[in-house]
């Protein structure tokens, strides 16, 4: 039994890199993106910016989420360790929910959309 709560805690481990890895790409793509428009577009967008590095936020805190719940599960379930998990998922779920208001400009439960307000920069010399 305890090998295998060693090789569950090596994937959780393997879990966390992974989503830290996927913010750290994202902002890099979105950085290139911004600084370098390839794709028919000569108008640097921030709005654009802010969405790319959003959702690879987004992304990488429900990837953190789940190697924090695993990590905690093959741990021994104390009332401390309970708490600590809850706290965690707690305040990612918020700069979830707070991220995901800001890139859709509404709430999850609502159906309409706020209207695009984008600001453009002028392309450079």
């Amino acid at each position: 039994m305890e090998y295998i709560r060693y090789y569950i805690e090596i994937i959780a481990q393997a879990i966390e890199a992974i989503g830290v890895g996927i913010i750290a790409f994202g902002a890099v793509i979105a950085l290139i993106r911004f600084f370098f428009p390839v794709w028919n577009s000569k108008i640097k967008s921030y709005k654009q910016l802010r969405q790319d590095l959003g959702k690879a936020i987004l992304l990488g805190l429900e990837i953190l989420v789940a190697a924090d719940i695993i990590a905690t599960v093959v741990t021994e379930p104390t009332m401390d360790r309970v708490q600590t998990l809850g706290l965690i998922v707690l305040i990612r779920t918020f700069l979830s929910l707070s991220l995901q208001v800001e890139l859709e400009g509404k709430f999850p439960w609502q159906s309409y959309k706020a209207p695009d307000t984008s600001d453009h920069l002028e392309p450079g010399p």
